[in-house]
């Protein structure tokens, strides 16, 4: 936890979700944690005010609490709607199922191209069925992404 607070704010806040902390930061202070923390990894920085702000924009992704200053929601990444830092798990877990659906349906869109385009140009499908695997192509495509509705975190 980086925070601007004073240090028994931060022990008495920390030690209740055991977690480590740094007080009495400035904004220039969090960057340079950041910064620190983004040599060995990835670094997700959650902050709800301007002084976050900048910690944020240096992280790898930001993270805006919903509730927080329009400067943090301009800077983050993304943002945690309700205020409530227990959706930050399953907000990771949609946006991986978000990214392994684009990835299937660019497989699928372009492997399905790629076959017809072939098959077409060897004389095999006409042009018509191309075409109308093209269509069934974005009909699956859409298909798939629309079970991300449906999306249930594993917690």
């Amino acid at each position: 936890m980086l925070t601007g607070d004073n240090p028994r704010s931060a022990l008495s806040i920390s030690s209740m979700i055991g977690m480590d902390y740094k007080a009495s930061l400035l904004p220039a202070d969090k960057v340079s944690y950041v910064d620190s923390l983004s040599q060995s990894g990835n670094v997700a920085m959650v902050g709800d005010g301007i002084n976050d702000a900048p910690a944020m924009k240096a992280a790898s992704i930001g993270i805006a609490m919903g509730g927080g200053t329009d400067v943090a929601l301009e800077t983050a990444d993304a943002a945690i709607t309700h205020n409530r830092l227990v959706e930050l798990p399953a907000m990771i877990e949609l946006s991986r199922a978000t990214l392994a659906n684009i990835r299937q349906n660019i497989v699928l869109a372009l492997g399905l191209k790629g076959v017809f385009l072939v098959t077409s140009l060897l004389g095999i499908t006409g042009l018509w069925v191309a075409v109308l695997a093209d269509s069934g192509a974005t009909a699956l495509v859409t298909l798939n992404a629309l079970r991300l509705l449906k999306f249930q975190p594993k917690h």
